[in-house]
This record gives structure tokens, sequence and C-alpha cells, in this order.
């Protein structure tokens, strides 16, 4: 390995993977810049692009942004790098969420690099699974890949598997109710169809999927009431495979390994040929979050609930242009 600093090309294509990952309304609240002579690269939250009113503390930007960080690992440890991360590293600076020196001279991680060419590949699938179990030796993998980022999943089954897609029917009534809530939701997605020339951020009408006619999987509905005629209607599983990732505590640099470790285990469910979505909405009030754990189980804080299965993969989502949110200094 080298500790020379890497070369401007294969930083923007780091870049580039990192940027494909999910955000809270696909709002892409990130921003990157490579301070060329030290070979690091700083890893920003725009807060120009934050919602104040769905995620008013700014926990899922930072999941957002840890989702990219993941990213970003993986693509470098394909080509070769060892990064060293440092998260928050100016108390100052709040918007400063890490520094990535490149140039590190470790070996880099195989474990990350394998998951390469899932980055292209992972999308949010609103859409209907099959209802069926994933098998245990899936499920352990994704276990692992969230541990491997210092954070827990757990798949709830029984009374709080229920509880959990009661308290998703709960938010979307809390939601449908709170005018700012869903003002802001509306302002981030796109219910006409995108045609020729698709925004470049946000839920565009063609990954709302299908109107949920029965089941029960907890798929957040981004139409918020406007309505599409011409959207069809589905049937979705009757009993949802979800998963539950979690940290010990809740504070940014916690919410920033939980966005790392969901990204680590969308990949990995992508390689396994899963499709996945998520969705906070339970979370995202304080009142509802609280009942989201097991109380018996180790999880301190629920950061994100995943549903996971068989299924028709989702629609790419547009991203901003490079131009747009990387800079070399």
């Amino acid at each position: 390995m080298t500790s020379e600093p890497v070369d401007t090309h294969t930083v923007e294509a780091l870049v580039a993977d990192a940027v494909a990952a999910p955000s809270q309304h696909n709002a892409q609240p990130w921003s990157f810049r490579y301070l060329r002579d030290t070979g690091v690269l700083c890893v920003y939250a725009d807060l120009r692009r934050a919602l104040p009113h769905t995620d008013p503390q700014r926990r899922g930007l930072h999941v957002s942004c840890g989702a990219a960080l993941l990213n970003l690992r993986v693509a470098a440890a394909a080509s070769a790098l060892a990064p060293v991360v440092r998260l928050l590293p100016e108390p100052d600076r709040p918007d400063l969420l890490a520094e990535v020196r490149l140039c590190g001279t470790g070996p880099p991680d195989t474990q990350l690099a394998v998951l390469r060419p899932a980055v292209a590949r992972r999308h949010s699938s609103r859409h209907p699974f099959q209802d069926e179990e994933i098998p245990f030796a899936i499920r352990e993998s994704l276990c692992r890949a969230a541990e491997a980022e210092g954070a827990q999943l757990l798949f709830p089954g029984g009374w709080h598997a229920r509880q959990v897609l009661d308290l998703v029917w709960d938010a979307e009534q809390w939601e449908a109710q709170d005018a700012q809530v869903r003002d802001e939701t509306v302002r981030w997605t796109h219910a006409e169809p995108t045609g020729a020339v698709a925004p470049p951020d946000g839920i565009c009408a063609e990954a709302f999927g299908p109107v949920r006619r029965d089941g029960s999987a907890p798929v957040r509905d981004f139409a918020a009431g406007r309505p599409m005629p011409d959207r069809p209607r589905a049937s979705f599983e009757k009993a949802p495979n979800i998963a539950l990732l979690g940290t010990t505590d809740d504070g940014p640099a916690d919410w920033l390994r939980a966005g790392q470790a969901l990204e680590r285990v969308l990949l990995r469910a992508t390689a396994d040929g899963l499709v996945a979505s998520v969705t906070s909405q339970p979370l995202e009030w304080p009142d509802l979050r609280w009942a989201a754990r097991d109380p018996r189980s180790g999880m301190g804080h629920v950061q994100m609930v995943i549903r996971l299965g068989h299924g028709p993969e989702g629609p790419r989502s547009a991203r901003r242009p490079l131009e747009d949110v990387f800079d070399i200094v």
C-alpha cells in the first residue's frame, strides 16, 4: 500500500459511489471536499437539505450521511485503499461529519470490497414482496453486517412484530394530521410523472409503488393524500419480514454508525438476492419511538425499520450532479 495522496479521478469515482446511498426523502443531505495535499476527504452535512419538521433532531440526516460514508468505504476497499475514518473530528464544526484519510497503509477490507457491485444495484422497492420467510443463514449474515459497524439487527417476531406494524400505522395517522410534516413530504416528492426531465432529488411518482389494497407491509405512502388516478393497487405481504436496526446510545456519532450499518445491511441483502425498503415513520415521533424496541433485547435505541424479501427491484432514484456535491481544494 502507498501513503501518497489519491489522484482526483479516483476520488471522484469514490464519491460517485458514495452518493448512491439512500437518504430520507431522497434529500441527499451531503457534500464532499477533497484536500488534495493531505489526501483527506471531508464529509459534510448539507443543512440546506435538512427536514426540520420530519427530522427535527437531524437524526435521519446523520443516518443518511452515514450510509453515504459506508458506500465510500466500500468503493475505497474495492480500489485497494484502506481509508482511516474519524467521525465528528471537530466538535465546534457539527456539519463536518467525518474525515476520511484515503491513503492509509493498512490492508483493504476485503469483506467491504466484495459489496461494491451491490452499490449500483441497491434500490428501495415499495412493491409487494413474496409472503415467505427469509432463510436463517441470510438473516444471520445480515446481523453480522450490522455488528461489523457497531450496531445491532433484530428480526422481531410475534407480539413485537405486530407492535412495530401498529406503530407504523399510528405514525401514518399522526403524519396525515400534521400539516407541516405533510407539506414537507409534498416538497420532496413528485406525484406527477417525471417525463423526460427528472428532478435531481426527491422521490419520483414511479418510486411510490402501488397503493396498498391489503396486507400489513410497512411501506410509506409518499402520495400524502394527493390524487394519482393512474396509480395501480396491489396486495402486499400479510406477514412481512421486518428488521430493526439499533444502537446502544443515541447521539450524532451513533446515528452515523447506524447509517453505515444500515447501508452495509442493505448491500449485503442486495448481494444475497433480496430487495428492501426502509421506514423511519414510527421513529420520527418521540412518543412512538420508545415503544418500537423490545425491552428484553440489548438494543438501546431503534434507528430504522427495514422491510426485506424477494420481489421486484425498485426504480433508480435521481441523484444530484457530482459537481453539486463535490469539490477539490
